[in-house]
């Protein structure tokens, strides 16, 4: 490694032959603009050998980026731009995780499709699922927290470490009050528990979810029917906490039997409840702090993983949440999920 007379770096790394260059840098050399853009860095290619010239930190990252992405190639994944992105911004959070390794953790595979965490913070997610019989998984819509765990619930079943996947959501905007509500039962409840099928069917063959449903194996409820039962050697999901109060909240954890595993999802700023009402899970990790086998994992607009748009507007609205705490803290009404 030689400096230049303008105090940069230039360094030559040398990419294994077994890897396809443009799997690495991209159709039309697209991930290699994106790292010449993030890092700063003047690159030139010339068969396998790629030279970075700029900054000695910049040019340090931009080579420890190349090598991760080596590695995610070697386990067979695809790299996309996205991938870089990600990679770049474990890697300036200066982590002790290499990105590859939280990259190419395998939860789940169905139909050549795999599920995978995407950021740092989801990988420590599942490893706190995987360590604790409660995890709250606490952060703002986009960050996986529900997809996660649902796909934890289905590898916890397909190898047989439960018998049954019960997954739930309080149906707050019907009150729970489902008998005033046209039609029949599932007509009634299937509007609020949609979002947890449409993942099912990511997850297992569609085919054979309408027998697991009929057998048992797996239920999807509203909340409050699962009042008045031990749920002993089962994967429970409890999604949307944030609408629950204290007291349903209190019901829904005692509901853990033996052999059990339960897993929270919620967003505490995306509160649906009555004006007034205190939402169960804001005011859960104050009672059980110090309760052994529990956790609490917090998400945030870096681990949303859909349109990168969205990771943006969920930032916006923390810093205009923020503002407004120090200006009302008292009179701001409650955000929604639109």
């Amino acid at each position: 490694m030689t400096n230049t007379p303008t105090h940069q770096t230039r360094h030559t790394v040398v990419v294994p032959n077994s890897i396809d260059m443009v799997s690495l840098l991209g159709p039309g050399d697209e991930h290699l603009a994106m790292i010449e853009r993030g890092f700063g860095c003047e690159i030139h290619v010339r068969g396998n050998r790629i030279t970075l010239l700029g900054d000695p930190g910049e040019v340090a990252l931009a080579e420890r980026l190349l090598d991760e992405l080596v590695a995610i190639i070697r386990t067979g994944q695809g790299v996309t731009p996205e991938t870089v992105e990600r990679v770049a911004a474990m890697l300036r959070a200066e982590t002790t995780e290499r990105p590859a390794d939280v990259l190419s953790l395998n939860i789940l595979s169905n139909r050549g499709r795999s599920i995978r965490p995407k950021t740092l913070n989801q990988k420590r997610y599942v490893e706190a699922i995987d360590k604790h019989t409660i995890t709250f998984g606490i952060g703002p819509a986009g960050t996986g927290k529900t997809y996660l765990a649902m796909a934890k619930a289905v590898q916890a079943l397909q190898s047989k470490q439960v018998n049954r996947i019960i997954l739930s959501r309080p149906a707050v905007e019907a009150g729970e009050k489902l008998g005033f509500l046209p039609g029949t039962l599932s007509e009634k409840i299937d509007p609020y528990l949609r979002p947890l099928y449409d993942a099912l069917h990511d997850m297992i063959d569609p085919e054979s979810i309408p027998k697991l449903l009929a057998a048992g194996t797996i239920e999807v409820a509203p909340l409050a029917y699962l009042r008045g039962r031990s749920l002993n050697d089962s994967f429970i999901v409890l999604d949307e906490a944030q609408n629950t109060t204290p007291e349903q909240m209190k019901m829904f954890l005692t509901r853990l039997g033996f052999g059990s595993r339960i897993v929270v999802t919620g967003d505490v700023t995306q509160v649906d409840l009555p004006s007034g009402t205190t939402s169960g899970l804001r005011i859960v990790e104050d009672i059980l702090d110090g309760v052994d086998d529990l956790t609490f994992v917090r998400l945030t607009a870096h681990d949303v993983v859909r349109h990168k748009l969205v990771g943006r507007i969920v930032e916006a609205y923390d810093v205009y949440d923020a503002r407004a705490d120090q200006v009302a803290p008292v009179a701001r009404p409650q955000r929604r999920d639109g």
